[in-house]
């Protein structure tokens, strides 16, 4: 008898919120156009931008490179809330209280929205107020929780301490932030995308922007000859494809992590969880048609492209979800890419001081069902008022030197050194692989990455990302080849699936 964990790897990976949702089918673009405001990335931060800058009376126009809500909008593990794992009392120590509070503020306001939004549009996407928790099982973390429960509270945020917690394990304490939300984002997504469409807006897929051309206007080119003149442009594809001197790929860092829709013997009331101590877990519960529940389990997180398992992850779920909740079956398996700020603060604003007519949204370190909205809110104001409130928190023309040296200083050697052990790394000749493997060699004097696949065809790319020039290391976990330096991420055939890189990989074979 097959275990669980075989069960679920003969399946390949998909995101719940993908699997249970509809594909969509919007036009690529054909033709030069012109609009207000251009959009680019289709996911939670792009359309909720659209929503609120048409319900303004911008003329809106959204473009995503592939398909609306697949990315990490497809990939979330969907919690809508201001409770950032220990947040406030860092925010308190790095920017002062006025700062932490208008972070917090502004977070709990996008949740209100959200719910508005859903309610006054009749869209049924599963959204229920929660409990948001962060919890420990140390006693030595214990401290540190009741610090962020003090912090919160100064900030008059909806905090708790909490001691017994709808789990079945004991935990040593937890913060607790009431009237938190989750839902399915792909539901929510393309209704709102529907929504928009109807009112007059439009969607492109399959439409990559290349660059943007400033001037009194916005030119932005894209892949397929075609190109975008806007008065302004949101930048809402998660890396950022312009950089405008912002100079974000030594801002910002990646890491993956990976999730499971679960059936278990052990059922919850409701709440999401999420541990403070490594190696993470975040639980939260969702409603089946059928009134049954499944618990969305994730965690195990890394930098990407510095793993050589990614299939361990799985199982150390798997294994988990059966210790714990008595897991009978695995739905889906999945993984997601997040992006956080050296200072752990997003982006959200006009791209650098000088390009005024660019705004970026990014950097949400993994909460960016809420912190997309605040995006929003953010830019609108800045748009129809002329400034936001939250504006200062935010902009990604901050200087935060104290804040962002560890990170800064970590993940750049941590780029220099992929870079470097790539280039020199000794490769095997060898090209035999078994069905379904993939691994670095040399082809012809070249870095490559070979693959097999399950009918014994063999596929051959050149190894080097085509962003700065890393070499890219193969993803077993999702049959990928990732790029270490700025988490780029390529199909087996070299097609891009993430960026930052634009262009594919070279096919040797």
């Amino acid at each position: 008898m097959q275990n669980l964990i075989e069960k679920t790897f003969l399946k390949p990976s998909e995101s719940y919120w993908i699997g249970s949702t509809p594909a969509t089918d919007y036009p690529s673009l054909k033709n030069n156009i012109r609009t207000d405001i251009l959009i680019v990335g289709g996911g939670i931060t792009g359309l909720i931008n659209a929503y609120l800058l048409q319900r303004e009376g911008f003329d809106v126009v959204v473009i995503d490179s592939f398909r609306i809500a697949m990315s990490t909008s497809g990939h979330t593990t969907a919690k809508i809330t201001s409770l950032h794992d220990l947040k406030y009392s860092k925010l308190i120590k790095n920017i002062g209280r006025d700062g932490a509070y208008g972070y917090g503020r502004i977070h709990e306001q996008a949740i209100s929205l959200l719910e508005n939004i859903i309610g006054e549009n009749g869209i049924s996407c599963d959204f229920s107020r929660q409990s948001s928790y962060v919890y420990t099982l140390d006693e030595k973390y214990l401290g540190k929780i009741e610090d962020e429960v003090r912090a919160s509270e100064l900030l008059e945020m909806p905090a708790a301490f909490e001691e017994a917690l709808d789990l079945p394990f004991q935990v040593k304490g937890a913060v607790c932030f009431k009237n938190q939300a989750q839902f399915h984002p792909r539901k929510f997504l393309l209704k709102l995308a529907d929504i928009f469409v109807q009112n007059g807006g439009h969607i492109f897929e399959n439409t990559t922007a290349l660059d943007i051309h400033q001037d009194k206007q916005c030119k932005t080119s894209t892949r397929n000859g075609c190109s975008i003149v806007s008065d302004k442009v949101v930048i809402a594809s998660h890396f950022p494809f312009y950089d405008g001197g912002g100079f974000y790929s030594a801002r910002m860092f990646p890491e993956r992590s990976y999730a499971l829709a679960v059936k278990a013997a052990i059922k919850l009331t409701g709440g999401m969880y999420i541990s403070y101590e490594e190696p993470s877990r975040s639980i939260r519960t969702q409603p089946l048609e059928d009134q049954e529940q499944l618990l969305i389990i994730g965690g195990e997180h890394h930098k990407t492209g510095d793993d050589d398992n990614e299939q361990e992850h799985y199982r150390s779920l798997i294994h988990y979800a059966e210790d714990t909740f008595k897991a009978i079956e695995v739905l889906c398996r999945w993984s997601a890419q997040d992006y956080t700020a050296m200072d752990e603060i997003p982006f959200i604003g006009h791209i650098t001081g000088s390009k005024l007519n660019v705004f970026i949204a990014a950097a949400y370190q993994k909460w960016g069902m809420a912190t997309s909205t605040v995006s929003a809110m953010i830019i609108r104001d800045i748009l129809t008022k002329g400034k936001s409130e939250a504006e200062e928190i935010f902009t990604p023309s901050r200087f935060t030197p104290a804040a962002s040296a560890r990170n800064f200083i970590k993940e750049n050697l941590n780029v220099a050194g992929s870079l470097i052990s790539g280039k020199i790394a000794a490769l095997p000749e060898d090209i035999a692989l078994e069905p379904g493997e993939g691994k670095k060699l040399s082809y012809n004097g070249k870095k490559a990455g070979a693959y097999r696949d399950m009918d014994g065809s063999y596929y051959i790319v050149d190894a080097t990302c085509k962003h700065l020039g890393c070499e890219v290391r193969w993803n077993s976990a999702e049959k990928s080849w990732d790029c270490p330096c700025h988490a780029s991420r390529y199909s087996f055939d070299g097609t891009v699936l993430e960026g930052p890189a634009l262009k594919p990989l070279d096919r040797l074979l």
